[in-house]
């Protein structure tokens, strides 16, 4: 019996959420970073290079941004789960963040898909999975690493 309640004990110390993890709605700003209760929140271990900005006008009203806003709106549906590694000077938090994280389910990691679809770049200190992810980008041309046809400029002799 005794080793059944400290079995107890021990799973609901793993299952609880220590004070650095928080879980809301988000809403995407132009910068690609999110505003989740209230606070400022900027992914953890990537680099969002300037891409110019980008409109999708297949949401309604359009949503125009960086690239990377414009993957964050559409893939973040319902509650953002955060954990939370630092903050910045700006007083902005750092941390890894998820969309569709349940007790059954991982989620999705929003930096390691931006990543994976060449829209941001590994930071000097990402997860090792981050810096993977952005070399198989990089080695299938997506994103940063490709041709970006919606900035092409016409032949001036046409």
């Amino acid at each position: 019996m005794g080793l059944v309640t400290v079995a107890t004990v021990a799973l609901l110390v793993v299952a609880t959420t220590s004070a650095a993890d928080f879980r809301s709605y988000a809403i995407v700003q132009d910068d690609a970073s999110l505003v989740i209760q209230n606070k400022v929140v900027r992914l953890f271990g990537i680099y969002i290079p300037d891409q110019g900005q980008f409109c999708d006008t297949q949401l309604r009203p359009a949503f125009c941004g960086y690239r990377a806003a414009t993957a964050l709106n559409s893939k973040i549906q319902g509650f953002v789960t955060c954990e939370e590694v630092g903050f910045y000077e700006d007083g902005s938090i750092s941390a890894i963040c998820w969309t569709k994280r349940s007790s059954f389910s991982e989620g999705i990691d929003l930096g390691a898909y931006l990543i994976r679809l060449g829209l941001a770049l590994a930071g000097p200190d990402a997860p090792f999975e981050y810096r993977a992810l952005e070399r198989i980008a990089e080695s299938r041309g997506v994103g940063v690493w490709g041709f970006q046809a919606d900035q092409f400029r016409r032949f001036p002799w046409r």
